[in-house]
């Protein structure tokens, strides 16, 4: 895979099969996603979430200190990490005490975005994803493609190939056989685990406990028969009272699949407790902050009220092209536009994502919780300018645009010699010529001439004399 924004982006776009397979994918969640939205009322609902999120950001200090203290009087211990090293090191301190050999987890893009994966497995640790998505791209050595869907970008017959490469015998390319091969080989892991990991939906500051959206019910599996759980989440994925869950419970799944409610909603107030007959003997959770806090009251606050939900993903006309891989960051889609340029301040390849985006405002329409992405997105490439990550030839070329602009009679100049040297890269009144410059556009696009009249000339030497016919010549 090509390393720079252009190179993924090109790459991708050459790839029939992964187009037309994230196409079918989107198209699908987009469209139970408009049949749902009636069931409810779903911009009330949509406002409401809006200042659920904005009212715990505003908070979070006092939200975070009462799910803390929650969780210790149900038995759980609560570890809060300031970067993703230190959350890292965390998991792996419990893994080592407690001599972990293989480790389960369900669905988690907070692990992805800290590599925990590969830390845990240096550590000789065997770590299985359990989510079909996910253990799926695992087994090829990939990266989510999509915040709900990881592995939409794969087609049936690729994800039949690689089991059967797995198992030594044909596996059909048959959806029922797919799931039924991945349930033969993940029960067992399940049940000889020693440690389970999970993400967090939403954390309940109220009653201290963490919820966890699922269509699968290996979450329950992998939170309850290993002997340590271990819950990872973002600072920012609290909610102040078990009411307020409600909210999302019938938000979310719309927005991401259309679905009324998700499959399995599950609620974890801690470890096992007297006489009940399952769950885990301990319960960790791991909070991480990994530069979530210096977008507290910064322009960018609200991006932390994204609930995972995909929608913004499903309404990109960019990401429906490219799939998730272009982006070249563990969040991809707008919210990776936005989020991935803010949580990695010092790496400068990341901070072109913004480029990546038509500024068409779909993904604003389509969040749940009303995150102004486009503005957002805006403000990422002024931040560009002003470091001085833009390119010196570009930077160049907009402060000869600003000189002549800014001068009517050098505008006029620049117009009339546009006007005369275009004859010689133009046909049939289109420029399609592989321009310096300008190639990026007229190499899948045609630009259009300089028109021989501008709405300026024609002003002065037409339409004044025309209003003076019909005033009687005054």
């Amino acid at each position: 895979m090509a390393n720079g924004l252009k190179e993924r982006i090109h790459y991708a776009l050459q790839d029939a099969r992964l187009h037309d397979a994230v196409r079918r994918a989107v198209d699908h969640m987009k469209n139970q996603k408009k049949a749902a939205e009636p069931q409810i009322p779903y911009e009330a609902f949509r406002e409401r979430a809006r200042e659920i999120r904005n009212h715990t950001e505003a908070h979070l200090d006092y939200y975070l200190g009462l799910f803390a203290e929650n969780v210790r009087k149900n038995g759980g211990q609560v570890h809060f990490c300031q970067s993703g090293a230190e959350a890292v090191d965390t998991v792996q301190r419990i893994a080592l005490r407690r001599h972990a050999k293989s480790i389960v987890k369900s669905k988690s893009m907070v692990t992805e975005e800290l590599h925990l994966n590969h830390a845990l497995q240096d550590q000789g640790i065997e770590v299985i994803e359990t989510d079909l998505g996910e253990y799926i791209i695992q087994l090829d050595g990939e990266t989510p493609s999509h915040i709900v869907g990881p592995s939409l970008h794969k087609t049936k017959e690729q994800v039949a190939k690689r089991f059967t490469e797995i198992a030594g015998k044909e596996i059909p390319s048959d959806p029922h056989a797919l799931t039924a091969f991945a349930r033969k080989v993940l029960r067992q892991k399940f049940l000889h685990s020693d440690i389970g990991i999970s993400g967090c939906n939403f954390a309940i500051a109220e009653t201290g406990s963490i919820s966890l959206f699922t269509n699968e019910g290996n979450a329950r599996m992998v939170t309850t028969l290993p002997p340590v759980h271990i819950a990872v989440m973002g600072m920012e994925r609290i909610l102040p009272c078990l009411a307020d869950l409600e909210v999302f419970m019938n938000l979310l799944p719309r927005a991401a699949t259309g679905q009324k409610l998700t499959s399995y909603v599950t609620l974890i107030s801690g470890p096992r407790q007297g006489l009940e007959v399952d769950g885990p003997e301990e319960f960790h959770v791991v909070i991480v902050d990994n530069h979530r806090n210096n977008l507290l009251g910064d322009e960018y606050q609200e991006a932390l009220n994204c609930i995972r939900c995909g929608a913004c993903l499903n309404a990109c006309p960019a990401f429906r092209h490219t799939g998730g891989h272009a982006y070249g960051s563990v969040y991809s889609g707008p919210i990776g536009i936005v989020i991935s340029p803010l949580l990695n301040e010092h790496d400068t390849a990341i901070q072109e994502l913004p480029y990546d985006c038509s500024v068409c405002g779909a993904c604003a329409e389509a969040c749940p919780v009303k995150i102004p992405l486009p503005d957002m997105i805006v403000r990422l490439r002024n931040r560009n300018v002003r470091r001085g990550l833009t390119p010196r030839t570009e930077r160049m070329a907009f402060t000869q645009f600003g000189i002549v602009f800014s001068d009517a009679k050098k505008y006029k100049i620049v117009l009339k010699t546009g006007r005369a040297l275009q004859k010689f890269v133009s046909k049939n009144g289109r420029i399609d010529a592989k321009l310096p410059g300008l190639s990026g556009w007229t190499s899948s696009r045609s630009l259009p001439q300089v028109a021989k009249t501008t709405f300026r000339e024609w002003v002065q030497n037409g339409l004044l004399e025309q209003l003076k016919k019909e005033q009687g010549g005054k």
